[in-house]
């Protein structure tokens, strides 16, 4: 399977507007910079996770989950191993849209979804309506995506303008293992808690418990995909002492324990889907 070029989202994709573009391809070590489509891209990943960055979020794009990235949102693309496969199907922007097209945003991929990705795997570059089946086919897959798309993962996470806000960001993502406390990180930035509370507030539309559990849980998602550690020594990794409390956490937010998402990755039909 050959490496992607990034020539290939520049010239190809929107090169013929009414065609559905597909592409599966292996990332390798390449990012993808940013760039833009008049096309709404699904983007489905194996093999690891991905970074998908807006101008305004940067969006964890998990295993056994999708993205739908609406025409005309510059974006970038950030594989986290050379070894995640992309598998993109573009889509023309038809008339009366349902608003779901409209919107960014990661949803968890059922069995009927995933069978028909695994399908498709068989297309490659334009699918034209003189191609019936297959353009019927990839019509119908993206037609069934707000009827199974119910939960948006609220894997995302917008950027700080505020330069204050943004070193205590990056501290705490670099810290993630660590008791992290509220009013211990305004001291140590010289803010008093009300202030800090403010900044997240204000600037990133988030509280300071919202911003950090998130960042855990991308993490968590990380290190569970790649390598290969248990339940517990995730937890211990990303700050929590009680497996019981990491693992409600987790459900919380991917809405499956850490276990059955470990047991998921494990059942996603690769040999299948790369044969």
């Amino acid at each position: 399977m050959a490496n992607i070029h990034k020539d290939y989202y520049l010239t190809e994709v929107d090169k013929n507007p009414n065609t559905i573009y597909c592409m599966h391809d292996l990332m390798g070590e390449q990012d993808i910079s940013a760039h833009q489509h008049e096309k709404g891209q699904f983007l489905y990943t194996e093999g690891g996770v991905v970074h998908v960055s807006t101008e305004q979020k940067t969006y964890f794009l998990p295993a056994r989950h999708y993205m739908w990235i609406p025409p005309g949102v510059v974006h970038s693309i950030h594989p986290s191993s050379a070894d995640v496969t992309m598998r993109n199907l573009y889509f023309p922007v038809e008339a009366n849209e349902n608003p779901f097209y409209a919107q960014k945003g990661i949803y968890p991929v059922n069995d009927l979804l995933l069978q028909m990705i695994i399908f498709s795997n068989r297309w490659s570059g334009d699918i034209d309506q003189t191609e019936q089946s297959s353009y019927r086919f990839a019509l119908a897959l993206k037609a069934i995506l707000p009827e199974v798309s119910l939960y948006k993962l609220p894997l995302a996470l917008p950027y700080a303008k505020d330069k204050r806000l943004a070193s205590v960001i990056k501290y705490m993502g670099e810290n993630l293992s660590e008791a992290i406390v509220f009013p211990a990180m305004a001291s140590q930035f010289g803010l008093s808690e009300r202030s800090l509370s403010r900044l997240f507030q204000g600037d990133v539309g988030m509280s300071f418990i919202q911003y950090l559990t998130i960042q855990r849980m991308m993490l968590a998602v990380q290190l569970l995909l790649e390598d290969k550690m248990s339940v517990k020594e995730v937890a211990s990794m990303v700050g929590y002492n009680s497996i019981p409390t990491f693992s409600t956490t987790f459900y919380k937010t991917l809405g499956v324990r850490p276990s059955e998402y470990v047991k998921m990755k494990g059942a996603l039909g690769l040999d299948v889907m790369l044969a």
